[in-house]
Order: C-alpha cells, then sequence, then structure tokens
C-alpha cells in the first residue's frame, strides 16, 4: 500500500513538471535561434555603437545614407543613419548581454519589455536596395497605401508602398515596429502597366 502510494506520488510529480520542462525547452530553443533584431541608441551614437557590436563578433547592420548640407562657406556630404537612432543586430537572445552592455545602447526594441525579432524580408529588402546602389532617403511612415511588386530593373522582386508625386514616383519601405519609412525613386517603367495589389 505504502509503495503504491509512493509510486502514485512520483507518477503524478512526473506529470506536473513535464508541462514546465517543454515551456523550459521551448524558452530555451527561441534563446537560441538567431534573429534580426532592432537596437535602439542613444542620439548620434549610431556609428560607435556598431563599430562595438562589430568588435564583439556579431553581425551587425547599420543601413547609410548620402545628404548634402551647407557648412559656412562651403557643401559637404555627410553619411547619415536611414533610421536614426536604431541599427540593426542579427543574434540570438542568450547573447543579448554582450550588446545591451555597450555604453550608447539603451535597449532591444519590442513589445511588453521582450525583444521581438524583425521580419527577415524588410531587412533583406533595404539591403538589396543598398547592394543595387538605389538612392535610399528618410520619407514620412506609410502604414497605407498601394502595395506593389516591382517587376523588372535594379529592384524586381522586391516589395513596397507606390507612392506619386508630382511627376515622380517613389517606392517606399516602412518597417513596422520602428513606426519608420524609406524612399528610393523608381521608373514607372519597372512595375507593369496594373501593378497587382499584394494581399
Amino acid at each position: 500500500m505504502t509503495m503504491q502510494t509512493s509510486v502514485s506520488n512520483a507518477a503524478l510529480g512526473l506529470e506536473q513538471t513535464k508541462p514546465v520542462l517543454l515551456v523550459d525547452e521551448r524558452l530555451r530553443v527561441e534563446h537560441s535561434e538567431r534573429h534580426w533584431y532592432a537596437v535602439y541608441t542613444c542620439a548620434n551614437h549610431e556609428k560607435s555603437v556598431a563599430e562595438r557590436i562589430d568588435r564583439r563578433s556579431i553581425e551587425c547592420f547599420l543601413p547609410l545614407y548620402e545628404s548634402a548640407r551647407r557648412w559656412k562657406d562651403r557643401r559637404v556630404r555627410l553619411e547619415l543613419p536611414l533610421f536614426p537612432g536604431y541599427i540593426f543586430v542579427r543574434l540570438a537572445l542568450i547573447e543579448r548581454l554582450k550588446v545591451l552592455e555597450i555604453p550608447g545602447v539603451v535597449r532591444l526594441v519590442g513589445f511588453d519589455g521582450h525583444p521581438t525579432p524583425l521580419p527577415m524580408e524588410d531587412i533583406d529588402t533595404i539591403r538589396a536596395c543598398l547592394a543595387r546602389r538605389q538612392y535610399l532617403s528618410p520619407h514620412p511612415y506609410l502604414h497605407r497605401g498601394q502595395r506593389v511588386r516591382v517587376s523588372r530593373g535594379p529592384l524586381e522582386g522586391l516589395t513596397g508602398i507606390l507612392v506619386r508625386k508630382k511627376n515622380r514616383t517613389r517606392f517606399v519601405i516602412s518597417l513596422e515596429m520602428l513606426m519608420r519609412s524609406v524612399a528610393v525613386e523608381i521608373d514607372c517603367a519597372d512595375f507593369n502597366a496594373h501593378p497587382a495589389l499584394l494581399t
């Protein structure tokens, strides 16, 4: 009788701890997978933070664009962050302290205090534009508009929001998590006559 009770309790104990172990294992796997995250930095610290992250052998992406500025009697061209105050890192969450302890880093961007991965296609689209030497620049945030897929030209295959202003057409890429957008001027010929709306 005593032996049966102890066996039953042991079995009951295993049944009670099993779901906890499964949750812990799931969290361990999630925290060990590499994803892209946005890092929020102190103002004007993007480049120094990116350099320090790179020294720690963590994949880092700081998209820049050229801007002409007038200083006293001369004009200069500066490389500025496309997303001021943000850089992107690809890491597993178990490595996040390597980033968070760097001077100039405020936090990893997320919801309810938890870092949230960025969609891989967002990073791929921005990288593709830069790699194809398309001139990207910051744009007011857009979350609505005619979504199109580029059918030909240097941005073929990319998707974004089409904006027409006067005689110019701009292709806008929005990062919803950051509520930031960037844009590139594009030739209307690079779209089909009736760009397909993406669902």
